[in-house]
């Protein structure tokens, strides 16, 4: 259903200066602009086209003002993946390409990597009987049970490793700016509420009949 989720720390460790005397320390900015541009390479360069993996830088944070390189930059990042052996070269990859792409710019690096989440896998029974219920509830038209996975993560993938279950998405709409969730314009959509509530209502009358 869902990937595994990763994090990352990069502090990239090079030696202030003032930006008017560039050659008078080691500059991290500019070796953090070559990661995050090697980085689009990551996945190609080691990952098979018919894997999935996805590798995200979502935080810069460097310097204080315009005219002072700053002694350090960190990146912070998510990675996702649904294999555990793509999992493993890829994190591999990443503390390669960061230590040889710092050692070029002549900064230091540090590397902070931890494995949060595993993947959600759905059983097949209990995704079934959900399926049903979903239909019994919205119509045959309005359930699609060919979903494909995403590359999004869930920490229900922990409650799926100890018992038998399924997870499931109530639509909210097209994926447009309104819809997708993590951006500033997301809007739930109202409508989604009825149906929720009444699936909800029918799994339990359902399992557990009177």
């Amino acid at each position: 259903m869902y990937a595994s989720y990763d994090v990352f720390e990069i502090t990239l460790q090079g030696f202030g200066t003032h930006a008017a005397l560039p050659y008078a320390g080691r500059d991290p900015v500019v070796a953090a602009g070559h990661v995050i541009t090697a980085m689009q390479t990551l996945v190609r360069s080691n990952v098979h086209p018919l894997d999935s993996a996805v590798v995200s830088i979502t935080q810069v944070h460097a310097g204080n003002t315009w005219n002072v390189i700053p002694e350090s930059v960190v990146l912070c990042g998510t990675a996702r993946f649904f294999k555990e052996q793509v999992q493993d070269r890829v994190e591999e990859a990443l503390h390669t390409l960061v230590q040889n792409t710092a050692a070029a710019h002549g900064v230091d690096a540090q590397i902070r990597y931890e494995r949060r989440y595993p993947p959600t896998v759905n059983h097949e029974k209990e995704t079934e009987f959900a399926a049903r219920v979903a239909i019994d509830v919205a119509g045959t038209d309005r359930v699609d049970t060919n979903l494909v996975p995403a590359m999004a993560a869930e920490d229900f993938s922990f409650m799926l490793q100890k018992r038998p279950g399924a997870y499931i998405n109530v639509g909210n709409g097209p994926f447009d700016g309104g819809s997708y969730l993590h951006n500033p314009r997301y809007n739930f959509n109202d409508a989604a509420l009825p149906y929720g509530a009444s699936y909800w209502v029918k799994l339990v009358e359902t399992y557990l009949p009177a």
